[in-house]
């Protein structure tokens, strides 16, 4: 998780971003001008907490940032269990609520993408039948992340890509598939994450690789103890994880820009 030596720097930036109006271009809203800092969700049912019974890895995040940066950082999650990209990009611009937390957020973690090229009998597992969804994944990742700048009016805001561990199923749940699953969820998670990753690198988001959080550096580990009884969701010591590789990007992400 978040450690002391960064406590300086994040506290640095979160005050730099409460001295900052909001979406309509004015004073900082209430909350921050009473020192209070949100992250903000958004996606499918991986942040939502599906599954689960626990609390989800948004508010364990804002929960680390707390502890380290001695700001109340709370957490909104407007990740709806089922929603693909063109979803999460349409309810930035239908739904008011989810579009004025945003607007008032210090940081928006984004997870979504695997509902895009979710299993299905038709395709079974021939590997291009789901590449080809994957331009329009990163087309709308690109113009979410384009969204959620706008709803902050220029203020400072930063935004969180998280990618998977499996598009699919995950280990042994995967694995009792057979060996066309596992190879074609693999590959196709490749393709998703490099997606995600892509979408980080050209907008100036943080990226968080939930691939090695869950099955190493090398990806060779068996995530089997992260996921719930369904083998597609984390349970609560998946999302303990997810919380924490996240924070560590956080604490990276805002030590690197209190140093410019």
């Amino acid at each position: 998780m978040m450690r002391g030596g960064v406590a300086l720097a994040v506290t640095v930036l979160l005050a730099m971003v409460a001295g900052c109006g909001r979406a309509t271009g004015g004073p900082a809203s209430t909350a921050t001008q009473a020192g209070h800092h949100g992250i903000v969700a958004l996606g499918d049912s991986v942040p939502r907490g599906t599954n689960c019974d626990c609390t989800p890895y948004p508010p364990l995040t804002a929960e680390s940032v707390s502890g380290t940066s001695g700001y109340r950082v709370t957490a909104t999650n407007d990740a709806v269990g089922g929603y693909t990209s063109s979803d999460v990009l349409h309810q930035l611009d239908a739904d008011g609520a989810a579009g004025r937390h945003v607007g008032d957020a210090d940081a928006v973690e984004i997870e979504v993408g695997a509902n895009d090229v979710a299993y299905t009998e038709n395709c079974g597992t021939d590997l291009s039948c789901y590449t080809a969804e994957i331009p329009q994944v990163e087309e709308n990742l690109t113009r979410i992340v384009a969204r959620v700048h706008e709803l902050t009016g220029g203020a400072p805001v930063l935004v969180v890509l998280l990618d998977y561990w499996s598009v699919w199923l995950g280990g042994t749940y995967a694995a009792a598939q057979g060996d066309a699953y596992v190879a074609t969820a693999q590959a196709l998670t490749d393709a998703i994450n490099a997606a995600i990753r892509s979408v980080a690198t050209a907008t100036g988001s943080a990226y968080v690789d939930l691939r090695a959080a869950f099955k190493g550096p090398d990806y060779a580990y068996d995530e089997t103890h992260y996921l719930s009884d369904d083998g597609d969701h984390p349970n609560a010591a998946g999302h303990e994880q997810i919380a924490a590789a996240t924070a560590d990007v956080i604490e990276t992400a805002l030590s690197g820009r209190s140093a410019h």
